[in-house]
C-alpha cells in the first residue's frame, strides 16, 4: 500500500479522545455507593446498569462494551462503527483509489474536525447533533468551507449506507447559502503575454510551462497535466486521451494547433510529457509560483490551475461549443458540474442580442454603429 495511506487507523488512534469527540458513554458514569454505574440512551431507550467496578478505568471499559453491544442489538445484530472508526476505515479502504487532495480532505476532517461526533456510532448522528457540530466548524471557518465539511461527513456515512451498515443517512441538513463570487477567466487578449511571463518565472523548468499549457489548452486538472504521457496522444487524429483521470473517464480531447506546435519539438515515443528534472512526475503545487508571477505581471488576479480548466470550458462555450460537448471534454458525469465552471460573459450575450435584432430588422442604424460597453471585448 502507498505510504500516504499506511497506518491511518493507528495514526487516528493516537489522536487524543478530546479531539475526536467527548460523547463516549464513559462520560455518563456516576458513582453509587463506591460502585460505578453507566447510563445512556440508544434509539430513545434509556439503558442504566452497574459496572460492578470500583475502579473508574475498568468501569469505563465495561461501559464502552455495553454501549457497543447495545448499538449492535439496536441495529439487528450489525456492529455500528463510530464516526472516527468509519473515517479511518474509509481512508484505508477507499484512500488508495482516490486523489491525494480528496484523501487529504477526509484526513483533515478525521484528525481535526469531528468535534463531539467522533465517538458516536454513526446511527446516532442525529440532525441536531450534526447541526451543532457544523455550527462549531462555522465559528472558525467560512460558510463555503463549512459546506465542504458537511459534504465530507455525508461522503463517509453514505459509504456505510451503501455497505448496508445502516439503512439511510440519519440526518437531513441543507447546505448554507453562499454568495456566488465571479470566477476569473484568463482573458484572450492577455493570454500570450501571460504565458511569456509564466515561462520567464521558471526558465530552468520548461516542463512547468508545458503542463500549464495542457491545463489551459486541454482542460486537464493539475495532476492530470503533470501525469500526461506521450503514448496517450494520437498525432494523426490530433487528439489526447487522458489515461488516468479523477473519475476514471477516458474521452478523447481534440488538440488545438497551438498545443501541437508547442509539443511537436518535444515529441517522444513514450513517457511523461512534462517530467520533473529527475524525470519523474512533478509534485503537487508545482505551478503555483509560475502562475502567481504571470498574474502579477499581467495585472490579473484569481488565475489558478483550477481556473485554467474553468477558462478552457468558458472559452469553448463562448465560441459556440454545445454544453454537452464541453461536458464530455471536461469529463463530467453531470452537466450541472460543467455549468458551475462557466463564467457568463455579458459582452458575448449583448453581441448575440444585436445580431438577432439585425436579423429581425428591428435594430436602428444608430444602434448598429454605436456598440454598447457590454459589447466590447472583456478584459477581466
Amino acid at each position: 500500500m502507498n505510504k500516504h495511506y499506511q497506518s491511518v487507523s493507528a495514526q487516528l488512534a493516537m489522536i487524543p479522545p478530546a479531539s475526536r469527540g467527548t460523547t463516549d458513554p464513559s462520560k455518563h458514569l456516576r458513582l453509587v455507593r463506591n460502585v460505578w454505574h453507566y447510563r445512556f440512551s440508544i434509539g430513545g431507550v434509556r439503558i442504566q446498569r452497574t459496572t460492578h467496578e470500583r475502579d473508574r478505568a475498568r468501569a469505563e471499559l465495561v461501559a464502552q462494551k455495553a454501549y457497543a453491544d447495545a448499538c449492535t442489538v439496536a441495529n439487528g445484530g450489525k456492529l455500528i462503527p463510530t464516526l472516527s472508526a468509519l473515517a479511518a476505515e474509509w481512508l484505508d479502504v477507499r484512500g488508495p483509489a482516490m486523489s491525494k487532495a480528496h484523501v487529504n480532505g477526509v484526513w483533515s476532517f478525521a484528525r481535526d474536525h469531528l468535534y463531539d461526533l467522533g465517538e458516536l456510532p454513526i446511527s446516532e448522528l442525529t440532525t441536531e447533533r450534526v447541526e451543532l457540530a457544523r455550527n462549531k466548524h462555522l465559528a472558525s471557518h467560512s460558510p463555503a468551507t463549512t459546506n465542504h465539511w458537511l459534504r465530507i461527513i455525508k461522503l463517509i456515512v453514505n459509504w456505510a449506507v451503501r455497505r448496508e451498515i445502516i439503512d439511510r443517512l440519519p440526518w437531513k441538513i441543507d447546505m448554507i447559502k453562499v454568495q456566488r463570487r465571479p470566477k476569473t477567466t484568463l482573458p484572450i487578449e492577455l493570454a500570450k503575454d501571460w504565458f511569456v511571463a509564466m515561462d520567464s518565472a521558471v526558465p530552468n523548468s520548461p516542463s512547468i510551462g508545458t503542463a500549464v499549457r495542457l491545463m489551459f489548452g486541454l482542460g486537464l486538472r493539475e495532476s492530470e497535466a503533470s501525469g500526461a504521457r506521450w503514448e496517450w496522444i494520437d498525432w494523426e487524429r490530433r487528439t489526447y486521451t487522458p489515461g488516468v483521470t479523477k473519475g476514471r473517464e477516458a474521452s478523447a480531447i481534440p488538440m488545438p494547433r497551438w498545443i501541437i506546435d508547442h509539443l511537436s519539438p518535444l515529441r517522444r515515443p513514450a513517457g511523461l510529457i512534462a517530467p520533473s528534472r529527475r524525470g519523474k512526475q512533478m509534485s503537487s503545487s508545482y505551478a503555483n509560483k509560475a502562475i502567481s508571477v504571470a498574474n502579477l505581471s499581467c495585472g490579473i488576479s484569481g488565475i489558478t490551475p483550477h481556473r485554467l480548466r474553468g477558462s478552457f470550458a468558458t472559452l469553448l462555450a463562448e465560441e459556440g461549443t454545445p454544453i454537452q460537448t464541453v461536458q464530455q471534454m471536461m469529463r463530467h458525469k453531470d452537466v450541472k458540474t460543467t455549468m458551475a465552471y462557466l463564467e457568463v460573459n455579458l459582452g458575448t450575450a449583448a453581441i448575440a442580442q444585436d445580431r438577432l435584432g439585425d436579423r429581425l430588422g428591428l435594430n436602428s442604424i444608430t444602434a448598429r454603429s454605436a456598440p454598447s460597453d457590454l459589447q466590447k471585448p472583456r478584459l477581466d
